[in-house]
């Protein structure tokens, strides 16, 4: 593939390191940027032919097969009527937008013209989570319940971030779209977001938005997502995640505790691992960062895709749930109540129920819970179906 790139700051060189590296065969061809001198110098260390401060000049080229777009949120839309005005295929990082209303917009434009689309969603890409989705799927959990993601970190590098009218949020919009992605994905992308509840506030920065919050998104067949997120942690880039079923429970681990242990006095150290705080003591590294990010996975996804004309598995559609369901939670936020989550568009399962939490053990009891203490005997806790008595049976 050949990609312009819009923007050619922090996560625009993540994404460039990933493009030019992991399928060996794409590269980025045009670069915009809104400053002369950082156009000048991402061209200059990634090899790029084209680069301008104009957008439209380098969206708008013969060469280019997809528009790669790292720009601040403010300037989505815009980036993405571009593409579909020149019909050119974009890939976008999150948030799709600032808002499902502006998500929206994009979506329908997109749609409408015809042209690829592929949100740029890296964490449902690491290895890890890639693999402990196909547990899920394949029923090692059973009927998923409970899924939570945690990403909290000391907060982001650009000063655009910290603006509440470029970014549309604080931490819930930056972080939470990672977490309601992961812990959406495990309980299934086609059971319908209804309600959020969430906490949020701004304890430590001096900024407009929140800088840590807590939501509870419930799904329709009675599963909950989790999420915890924060710009005020300390320690480094915290990320985990917890699914918990009827057969099983899921721990990850994906940053902070690698197994890569180093302890040094900082002499001759620098670059450590992404939003690391020091670089003296005891450190944690990362082996392969963008890999352990989710980046090559993802752009393989996206342009595999591409290639055989069909959906990769993160679309802006998906942008615009999450959008939708983020701002339930900053309704909820402010109102301390409940909030429903509000979809124009919605295209998985309608009118799911919850699942039965019942076990049937005999035509008389339903199963409690079965278990063997600690002196060997088998046990069972029951509870009538009729009288609603609980009792215990110790099995031969």
């Amino acid at each position: 593939m050949n990609i312009a790139m819009l923007g050619s700051g922090f996560i625009g060189r993540f994404y460039a390191d990933s493009l030019q590296g992991y399928r060996s065969k794409d590269k980025i061809v045009s670069i915009y940027s809104r400053r002369e001198e950082s156009a000048k110098k991402f061209a200059q260390d990634y090899k790029v032919a084209f680069a301008t401060t104009t957008m439209e000049e380098a969206i708008n080229r013969p060469d280019v097969d997809v528009v790669c777009i790292s720009l601040p949120n403010n300037l989505h839309e815009e980036a993405v009527l571009l593409c579909c005005k020149h019909k050119k295929g974009v890939i976008t990082t999150k948030p799709l937008g600032r808002n499902a209303e502006e998500a929206k917009r994009m979506l329908e434009a997109v749609e409408k013209a015809g042209v690829f689309n592929g949100y740029l969603e890296d964490l449902v890409y690491t290895p890890k989570f890639i693999k402990a989705m196909e547990s899920v799927k394949n029923g090692a959990l059973g009927r998923i319940l409970w899924a939570k993601s945690r990403e909290t970190h000391p907060g982001p590098h650009s000063d655009w971030f910290w603006d509440i009218e470029q970014a549309g949020g604080g931490c819930i919009l930056d972080l939470g779209c990672h977490c309601v992605e992961i812990t959406r994905s495990y309980i299934g992308k086609d059971i319908k977001p209804v309600e959020v509840m969430c906490w949020a506030d701004t304890q430590v920065k001096p900024i407009d938005a929140e800088d840590h919050a807590i939501g509870l998104v419930k799904y329709e067949n009675g599963a909950i997502g989790q999420f915890e997120v924060s710009w005020t942690f300390r320690g480094g880039l915290d990320l985990r995640d917890e699914v918990m079923g009827t057969e099983g429970t899921i721990w990850i681990n994906s940053f902070l505790r690698t197994g890569f242990d180093m302890f040094t006095t900082g002499k001759g150290a620098d670059y450590v691992a992404e939003k690391a705080e020091s670089n003296t003591g005891w450190l944690f590294p990362v082996g392969d960062e963008l890999n352990e990010l989710g980046y090559n996975h993802m752009f393989m996804d996206m342009f595999n895709a591409m290639e055989k004309g069909i959906a990769p598995k993160e679309t802006f559609y998906d942008g615009y749930v999450v959008n939708a369901i983020l701002d339930a939670a900053y309704k909820s936020a402010k109102t301390k109540q409940w909030e429903p989550v509000k979809l124009d568009i919605w295209r998985g399962k309608t009118g799911v129920t919850k699942d039965s939490h019942l076990i049937e053990y005999d035509a008389d009891h339903h199963l409690v819970k079965e278990e063997v203490t600690h002196y060997g005997a088998k046990k069972v806790i029951l509870k009538n179906k009729k009288t609603g008595k609980i009792s215990e049976r110790i099995l031969e």
